[in-house]
């Protein structure tokens, strides 16, 4: 799929450019045919280079799906660093979106306006953090929605690497899109050499064009 996206921007170095980690193991393709279901996650937080992560994960999703005829499941993962669990009432239920309105029920409350900094509580400030977080989210299933992709939101609390590695085992995931230019990305270096599968950044040529 790099190899196609790689022909039609014209490119001879994309692939050297996003593929941050192969996967040890298995191939994609090999991947790909002994499973029914493929998940690809995506670190989400929002920023400039995280919606081109997103982007990217769902191109490839849809060209994987128009390909093998699979079904291809993009999933977002947001972590909050800075609480527990127990800080909030409960981890944001995790489910699967093609047009979900029960998500957008979810999320389509306004954000609370905080008074004064000297009266804030702590219920509050982070009442209004899960709010946030539940809107990045948010922003991430109206670009899936876009491409008519299945799409699954996570909203994890926590180290992001220790995070990732969870989602990704639990869900089985093929591949991991970053918003990271080089392999030597804090991220991708603590994510380890042993990572159970593929990472994809996003190419330093947008920077250029």
């Amino acid at each position: 799929m790099l190899m196609r996206l790689q022909d039609a921007l014209n490119r001879d170095d994309l692939i050297e450019q996003m593929l941050l980690h192969c996967n040890p193991i298995t191939s994609f393709s090999e991947q790909v045919q002994s499973t029914k279901s493929i998940n690809f996650i995506v670190g989400y937080n929002s920023s400039p280079n995280s919606h081109t992560a997103l982007d990217i994960s769902l191109l490839i999703a849809h060209q994987t799906r128009l390909a093998t005829k699979s079904h291809v499941i993009v999933q977002a993962v947001y972590v909050l660093e800075e609480y527990k669990i127990n800080d909030f009432f409960d981890v944001l239920p995790t489910q699967d979106l093609k047009t979900s309105e029960s998500f957008e029920a979810r999320l389509s409350y306004c954000p609370i306006n905080l008074p004064s900094t000297n009266v804030q509580t702590p219920v509050l400030t982070q009442t209004n953090k899960f709010a946030q977080a539940e809107h990045i989210l948010w922003q991430a299933r109206c670009l899936a929605e876009e491409w008519q992709s299945y799409f699954k939101a996570h909203l994890r609390f926590g180290c992001v690497v220790d995070e990732l590695k969870k989602v990704v085992a639990s869900e089985a995931a093929i591949l991991l899109f970053l918003g990271c230019k080089s392999a030597n990305h804090p991220i991708v270096q603590q994510l380890g050499s042993h990572f159970p599968c593929a990472i994809i950044g996003i190419p330093t040529c947008i920077d250029e064009e």
